[in-house]
């Protein structure tokens, strides 16, 4: 397989990348995952970004062990050190679930025709990601200004989005410039670099800078990027003790995290370890990661209004882009679907699931 590789951090490696143009190109010589089955062994795959440290947790604590026992499966959370990669890995059928973005699963693997469902919706970034200038700026005054950020990305979405509130488009700019990650900090630091948009812990480090201004974040555009765990849709129709050992899991983990024991505590800083950071930082981090931590805040936000305006936003972006699938028509190419039954995009080619059959269970207490 080729990769597609775009970023590669120490804290956050090359976590909630856009796939681009190469990367949709590629997966589409992929072919689809294998036909779901029943079946006993499964793997999740995942990467590490603040919302998704559980994963990790949930792996090395046992308590996923535990769950999987209770169904008799064994399931196998791997983390892999490249995003891209894992979402690469899952579309091919290596792994029957991934952490990804509702941006990145629309686009790969659902664009590419591997139907999946969002079994997880497990928080939005609420101030992670962020547009940072030099100076008295605002918003308006982008115009004509180049930008610098990592092409084809969740932050490519931020800026697309912050523009559209001063009626700016990114024609209006003076260039955007596709810069990696690794090399953000460095550049705002040059002459040259005005603006830049980016994400924690990369923005915590360049507001140090008294001459740096956060003009926005996402915590403009709440709910927008969205952070889940998604599975193959067939193998989870098949094997729903998979969907029910992960789901608990998952909201056991999440209810240590919140509770503040010092088992929870102790927990967070095994998180805050494996990320790279200490407790606090790690706290910070979450602070600007609205985390569903109870199934009821999950299954609210999964089955409100705003998650199909959002998916109709990500759809025209990502078309707009060229990276929804190759030779997709129009913005309506993939349909999403939703708990109440509503279709966005393509009701005849529906490849991605908002679905909260399980999260229910775990609300009523009957995983």
């Amino acid at each position: 397989m080729i990769l597609c590789t775009t970023r590669f951090a120490k804290i956050r490696p090359t976590a909630r990348v856009g796939l681009g143009v190469a990367c949709a190109l590629t997966l589409s010589l992929c072919g689809p995952a294998a036909m779901a089955e029943q079946k006993t062994d499964f793997k999740l795959a995942w990467t590490i970004y603040a919302g998704w440290m559980p994963w990790g947790y949930i792996e090395t604590s046992g308590i996923m062990d535990k769950w999987a026992d209770k169904y008799g499966i064994t399931v196998d959370i791997v983390q892999l050190n490249d995003y891209v990669e894992s979402i690469n890995q899952y579309t091919a059928g290596a792994f029957d679930g991934v952490t990804a973005t509702n941006m990145d699963a629309l686009s790969i693997p659902a664009g590419g025709g591997v139907d999946s469902t969002a079994l997880i919706v497990g928080d939005y970034s609420n101030g992670n990601d962020a547009i940072i200038v030099k100076g008295d700026v605002g918003l308006a005054d982008l115009a004509g200004k180049s930008v610098n950020l990592v092409e084809l990305s969740v932050s490519h979405y931020l800026l697309a989005r912050a523009l559209e509130q001063v009626d700016l488009s990114e024609a209006d700019l003076g260039a955007v410039i596709n810069t990696s990650d690794a090399d953000m900090i460095a550049a705002f630091q040059t002459d040259d670099v005005e603006v830049v948009v980016t994400w924690n812990p990369l923005v915590s480090t360049i507001l140090e800078d008294p001459g740096a201004t956060k003009v926005y974040d996402s915590s403009d555009i709440p709910g927008e990027i969205i952070d889940c765990l998604f599975v193959n849709t067939d193998t989870l129709a098949d094997n729903p003790a998979f969907g029910k050992a992960v789901t608990g899991a998952w909201y056991e983990t999440m209810a240590l995290m919140a509770s503040g024991t010092p088992e929870g505590d102790a927990a967070l800083s095994e998180m805050a370890e494996a990320s790279g950071t200490d407790l606090e930082g790690y706290k910070s981090q979450l602070a600007a990661t609205a985390m569903f931590y109870t199934p009821k805040a999950a299954m609210e936000f999964t089955e409100g209004a705003s998650l199909q305006t959002t998916m109709v936003s990500v759809a025209n972006f990502l078309f707009d882009k060229g990276i929804l699938g190759e030779g997709a028509p129009s913005p309506d190419y993939v349909g999403v679907a939703y708990p109440d039954g509503a279709t966005t995009g393509d009701a005849g080619n529906v490849n991605l699931r908002y679905d909260t059959t399980y999260v229910a269970m775990a609300v009523d207490g009957t995983l």
